[in-house]
């Protein structure tokens, strides 16, 4: 006879997978809706790009193309549209003339700042409907997934914001 009151760890795996896709459109919900109500024109592929910077620093374009797992022209036209509305700036490096060092600018860091407080203020709304003894489940769960997980901009900062 099998004991049912504790799952196995292949159940337990199989009801977390089976849920993942519901889960993974709210959180992508909850990050678009607070990305668009601070500008409704940053898409979330770029804010991603002010994320890695605001929690890296300034990086040049292979640095940060790497971080996000883009190829180097993508990134570079990434980084282009954010310069163009004042997000990032690009400024060339002392060591070499090619070289471009680029960084978020006063309102790029307000923008991840207003969109990061939006967010937590958004997921904080919906763990608030949560049975008591729930509510910290879901901070030891994604906390144990961002450790176990291989995506270089997670595990190059404790201080990474979910995109």
């Amino acid at each position: 006879m099998h004991d049912t009151s504790h799952p196995t760890g292949q159940e337990t795996t199989g009801a977390i997978t089976d849920a993942d896709p519901a889960a993974s459109r709210l959180l992508v919900t909850l990050s678009a809706r607070s990305i668009a109500a601070v500008d409704e024109t940053i898409t979330t592929a770029e804010f991603r790009v002010l994320v890695v910077l605001d929690t890296r620093g300034p990086l040049c374009a292979a640095a940060l193309a790497y971080y996000l797992a883009l190829r180097l022209p993508t990134a570079t036209r990434m980084v282009e549209r954010l310069v163009q509305a004042g997000l990032l700036s690009r400024e060339p490096t002392k060591t070499s003339r090619r070289g471009a060092s680029i960084e978020l600018t006063t309102r790029g860091r307000g923008v991840v700042g207003e969109v990061t407080d939006h967010r937590r203020r958004e997921i904080g709304a919906v763990v608030e409907h949560l049975p008591g003894g729930h509510r910290s489940w879901p901070a030891l769960a994604l906390d144990a997934c961002t450790e176990n997980g291989d995506d270089p901009g997670v595990l190059a900062s404790a201080e990474v914001y979910w995109v």
